[in-house]
């Protein structure tokens, strides 16, 4: 390949670089399909949607469909104006503590209406939330804990009573619910900017300890505004949320609905783990929108689900094989593969899905994203041919927490940008860009394997087994 071949100029034959832009010029507002309309959207700090903070999209919601219900568990239900109120007064208690930006707070809860209050009240006192799952080992959630410097877990009586949180400070939701009550209703200050961070989650470490990464307010903010145009939310939806905290897909289940007006219903762990049950919750509640990896949609098929209800698929977290994506097609109103490493904020591209025989596609990214496929000297490769997946844009993480040196080898500088400071994340994945212009995702590079949707790398496992 010549130099000429490897300029930014003449790339739209060699790269993947799939830019989708859904707010693009002002002239352009209106393709922007948006539930709640562009001027009644008030913002601290920039105008753009995308200058907003998490909870900032909520509230705005908030504002529009108060008494709608926005999350349900169980026979029990908060409308957004209650479901406000309280992660207001909870945010308000956290902040009586010193909690705010450059803190992390963990939530440490089992799933149901108290899990949705406390991740909600985290972005609003400033800090970002640590999801931590009950199910994990005590001295993964201890590593947790330390690593992230953790001061305060927001936890509950049946999980907290013989568990250490070493030197963090533990507020029991149902035992300090009277406290936490008499705080204020109203919306706490906003001391948080769109740089700050919302969440920290930790991915499996090929060293043999998890990796946090830092993902920016403004990262998950263009990631909803992406996702409530493709692959579509409206307030007439309802959403089944599956997935634990812990997994950074349940930000889609959980804020994506809350920012357009549409309905959460949590299932329990116990339900979201069977087939049956998680079938009868689907019907019972008329669910619209189901996100989760191709184990769970496997369990609700031979559960016996025939396409009643019918069901926008939203499927990733695994390699999605061809005949499960014709079996979905067959019973959903439509079927989505979503694409994507922690380290670019949930998803990075979402393919809409027909019945076929060929390879499940990944392409094309979402808003503000660029995906690229280069060689070993980080130069484009031609149509057809393998290379290594960097993703670059919105969505990018700031980093590892506390891994500067991790951070500068899988964070590179963007020599595509044009300008110094943006930054492509390499992901490890083979992918090849198909004349179509579509993605075809072709494996990993390294011995890292998922299973139901979790990273994990066998160099962890391996330090286990010799511990």
């Amino acid at each position: 390949m010549s130099e000429s071949d490897r300029s930014p100029s003449s790339l739209s034959d060699s790269v993947i670089r799939l830019a989708g832009r859904f707010l693009g010029s002002r002239a352009k507002e209106s393709h922007f399909s948006n539930p709640i309309p562009l001027d009644r959207v008030q913002t601290t700090g920039d105008e753009s949607p995308l200058g907003m903070r998490v909870h900032e999209l909520i509230e705005a919601q908030v504002r529009v469909t108060p008494e709608n219900v926005a999350v349900s568990f169980d026979n029990d239900y908060l409308t957004y104006q209650q479901l406000d109120r309280r992660a207001n007064q909870l945010a308000h208690y956290l902040r009586s503590m010193g909690i705010g930006p450059g803190t992390c707070v963990a939530v440490f809860l089992e799933r149901g209406l108290p899990m949705v209050v406390a991740l909600l009240a985290t972005l609003k006192s400033g800090a970002a939330y640590l999801p931590m799952d009950p199910m994990f080992p005590q001295d993964r959630l201890a590593f947790m804990l330390r690593d992230a410097r953790v001061p305060v877990v927001l936890s509950q009586r049946s999980l907290s009573g013989n568990r250490s949180f070493g030197t963090a400070r533990v507020v029991q939701l149902d035992r300090d619910a009277e406290e936490i009550a008499a705080e204020s209703t109203e919306k706490p200050e906003e001391i948080t900017a769109p740089e700050d961070l919302a969440y920290v989650i930790f991915t499996s470490g090929s060293t043999g300890k998890p990796k946090g990464v830092e993902i920016e307010h403004r990262s998950v903010t263009n990631f909803l505004m992406s996702m409530r145009v493709t692959p579509g939310l409206d307030p007439s939806d309802t959403l089944v949320a599956v997935t634990t905290i812990s997994f950074d897909i349940a930000a889609l289940e959980i804020f994506l609905p809350l920012c357009v007006g549409a309905r959460v219903v949590i299932a329990s762990r116990e339900v979201a783990a069977d087939g049956s049950q998680l079938l009868e919750l689907l019907r019972t509640c008329n669910a619209t929108v189901m996100q989760a990896t191709p184990v769970t949609w496997k369990l609700i098929l031979e559960a016996g689900w025939d396409g009643h209800p019918r069901l926008k698929v939203l499927c990733g977290g695994e390699a999605f094989a061809r005949k499960l994506a014709n079996d979905l097609v067959r019973c959903g109103s439509s079927v989505w593969n979503m694409y994507g490493p922690t380290e670019t904020t949930i998803w990075s591209s979402c393919a809409h899905i027909e019945h076929g025989s060929g390879p499940v596609l990944i392409g094309p990214p979402i808003s503000e994203t660029q995906i690229y496929a280069l060689d070993e000297d980080l130069q484009p490769v031609s149509i057809g041919m393998s290379g290594e997946l960097y993703i670059g844009g919105a969505g990018v993480a700031r980093g590892y927490l506390h891994r500067p040196e991790l951070t500068q080898q899988k964070f590179i500088p963007d020599p595509f940008s044009g300008e110094p400071g943006p930054r492509l994340y390499r992901t490890g994945d083979l992918g090849r860009l198909l004349p179509s212009g579509a993605i075809e995702y072709l494996g990993r590079m390294d011995y890292q394997v998922k299973i139901r949707g979790y990273r994990i790398e066998l160099g962890e496992l391996e330090s286990l087994i010799r511990e």
